[in-house]
């Protein structure tokens, strides 16, 4: 029987989130997606901070009440995973099967997927932001409830590197979903299809594996890092986030409009060829992908906030970064090359870093 609470909680909570994003009232937007026939920018609805809020609301007040545990998403932390696991290939597995092939290996549309986007009730329901949003407010309910275990297991020796780590993860999934508008303009909302990478990604690798530096130390006594350790940290991560949010909200100025000076006093210098642009002044003119040294130094932050370097499970989370984002950056090097063809060779000849200013 208890291997089938911890599936039965995560279907609920699923099951919640996507309720209340339904009923709850939202802001509408387009987007920078087009729809595929009309070419018309997609709207969306955003309120994913307002639900994630009134998750973890309900969540503290079922606490407060003795009728919820903050430590059973910890407790059934692997069966729970297992189901997120299967519910994610069903779904990757019913996404594809239904849509005419887009690459030559069946394997390579489940992987990358076939549908662009997929939209119910003119834009009411967007499965990609649906997507992002159950493993955004999934993961924040993990690390209340990992921090709550930790808590629990050492009582007055619960690790402050612990709760420092817990409230910074807290940050970013709050961050991400208050500019949620600004991630309609990336990447993988206007280019990745539905498939596995996406739909397993959210509901099982996002919401599980981001806490796993968390996971690791749970039930581990830890030394208790100093205050000018823990400053340390924070500054790290912090300066992570003052990169890959400045360099994502400029790049969505300057998508929005052309003209608009970033911040007040970073003006929009561009390249053209007449026919396409790219931006080249501000977080832009420092690496072709800051926002990714960003991202990387927001995991390292994360790890150095626990307060045991030497321990390698805090680590995994920057190392995926790394992992990811570097061929990546490779990967999307060629792309632009094909795109932009002489107009990229000129932006990579005034902007030489490809991560890291004058380093990478």
């Amino acid at each position: 029987m208890d291997l089938l609470l911890g599936p039965a909680i995560l279907c609920a909570i699923y099951a919640l989130i996507v309720g209340i994003h339904i009923v709850l009232p939202a802001r509408r937007v387009e987007g920078y997606a087009t729809h595929e026939v009309t070419g018309a920018p997609l709207p969306y609805r955003l309120n994913g901070v307002w639900v994630t809020a009134l998750v973890l609301g309900g969540c503290a007040v079922g606490s407060l009440g003795g009728i919820w545990e903050w430590t059973v998403l910890y407790d059934h932390r692997w069966s729970s995973l297992a189901a997120a696991c299967v519910l994610g290939v069903v779904l990757s597995l019913a996404a594809v099967t239904r849509q005419p092939p887009a690459h030559t290996r069946f394997v390579r549309d489940l992987f990358l997927g076939r549908r662009l986007n997929l939209q119910w009730g003119r834009g009411h329901v967007d499965a990609k932001m649906l997507l992002y949003l159950l493993g955004a407010a999934l993961l924040a309910l993990h690390v209340v409830s990992f921090c709550a275990a930790h808590i629990e297991w050492a009582g007055l020796a619960a690790s402050t590197g612990v709760l420092l780590h817990g409230a910074l993860l807290v940050w970013f999934v709050f961050d991400y979903l208050i500019f949620e508008r600004v991630h309609l303009y990336t990447y993988d909302l206007f280019a990745e299809r539905l498939g596995l990478k996406l739909i397993w990604g959210c509901l099982a690798f996002y919401p599980f594996f981001y806490v796993v530096g968390l996971w690791s130390v749970v039930a581990t006594p830890l030394p208790t890092p100093s205050p000018a350790w823990c400053v340390m940290a924070a500054a790290v991560f912090f300066s992570g986030w003052m990169l890959s949010r400045g360099a994502n909200l400029q790049k969505y100025t300057f998508k929005r409009d052309p003209a608009a000076t970033f911040l007040g006093w970073i003006p929009p210098r561009i390249l053209t060829d007449g026919s396409r642009t790219l931006l080249c002044s501000g977080f832009w003119a420092r690496a072709r992908h800051i926002n990714y040294l960003g991202e990387i130094l927001m995991a390292s932050g994360l790890a150095l906030a626990i307060g045991d370097p030497a321990r390698p499970g805090p680590w995994l989370y920057p190392l995926y970064y790394i992992l990811l984002l570097v061929p990546r950056e490779r990967d999307d090097d060629r792309r632009c090359a094909e795109k932009y063809g002489a107009l990229w060779a000129e932006y990579r000849t005034r902007v030489p870093w490809r991560i890291i200013p004058r380093v990478y």
